[in-house]
């Protein structure tokens, strides 16, 4: 058995939690079709999100069911992303990724050239388009799915959001679909691919995994700490707002709010159920005016 078969082995399972992880329906309307669409050039393009026009309207699609890679580390958030496709197609350097992402506009700017059909419901898809992005599917002028050509050329992962087809298949087993493409893709050694290294991609997306949890508890801590401008002002907070603050029930908010007003925090001490303890829990949540 050769190293990218063992690959495939040890990572199937690992890869499944951050496929279906980034992969959520999409629970909009109906999908509307788009005949005799056409390719806008933008400098936003890239392998899974551009720029249509149609003889009815003008939008920016982004595909549904998967992620090509970046084409640039420009802002902060483009860098982050590029690391993290660097590490699960297991490249070892971001400028290949960054090689690859503009492979993958190439690719769309050949398969688009000709009039294409669009299906979308118009389903918000967050991005840094300042007219925002709508997610959609492309039916080339072959016939062919532009998301599963991406993926069975080795040029975008199975990866986001995804719904029920156009042409009725379900999100479930469009998903399967397209980690098939890319099981085959990885094998043929076709793309971004070509240039994997087996005997490191799980260690790489290993790395990823631990990054991801260690934000998410950073996260987390901060969600559980309130910061100076999310303190309450004893004078104004509702009695819902108070009863966020952690030992502050119902009782003790119409308690505060019965004790108004207030010129200093310390004056909580004669609200009854607080006392010095108390008031050093409750203190750093809470301001008097611009205390």
């Amino acid at each position: 058995m050769n190293g990218l078969n063992k690959l495939l082995i040890r990572t199937l399972f690992l890869t499944a939690a951050l496929m279906f992880g980034g992969i959520f329906s999409s629970y909009a309307d109906d999908l509307q079709m788009f005949s005799n669409a056409r390719l806008v050039n933008n400098p936003a393009n890239d392998g899974d999100s551009f720029f249509v026009e149609t003889n009815e309207k003008s939008f920016h699609v982004r595909l549904y069911f998967v992620d090509c890679p970046e084409t640039s580390t420009s802002s902060k958030s483009d860098a982050r992303r590029v690391r993290e496709q660097t590490r699960y197609f297991g490249l070892s350097h971001a400028a290949r990724t960054i090689h690859f992402g503009n492979e993958a506009k190439t690719f769309i700017e050949g398969i688009l050239a000709k009039p294409f059909t669009v299906h979308t419901a118009f389903a918000s898809a967050l991005g840094r388009s300042a007219k925002g992005r709508v997610y959609g599917f492309i039916t080339t002028a072959d016939g062919d799915d532009l998301a599963s050509l991406l993926v069975k050329n080795g040029l975008a992962r199975t990866h986001g959001m995804g719904r029920k087809t156009s042409n009725g298949i379900p999100r479930n087993e469009m998903i399967e679909r397209l980690r098939d493409l890319e099981t085959s893709a990885m094998l043929k050694r076709v793309g971004i691919w070509s240039e994997s290294d087996p005997d490191r991609i799980a260690e790489f997306r290993a790395e990823q995994r631990s990054e991801d949890q260690e934000l998410k508890n950073l996260q987390s801590q901060v969600k559980k700490t309130k910061s100076p401008q999310d303190s309450l002002d004893l004078n104004t907070a509702t009695e819902k707002e108070l009863q966020s603050i952690k030992g502050v029930g119902p009782v003790l908010a119409k308690r505060i709010i019965t004790g108004r007003p207030y010129k200093i925090v310390g004056d909580l001490l004669k609200v009854k159920g607080i006392g010095p303890n108390n008031l050093e829990k409750i203190r750093p949540y809470v301001v008097v005016g611009k205390e």
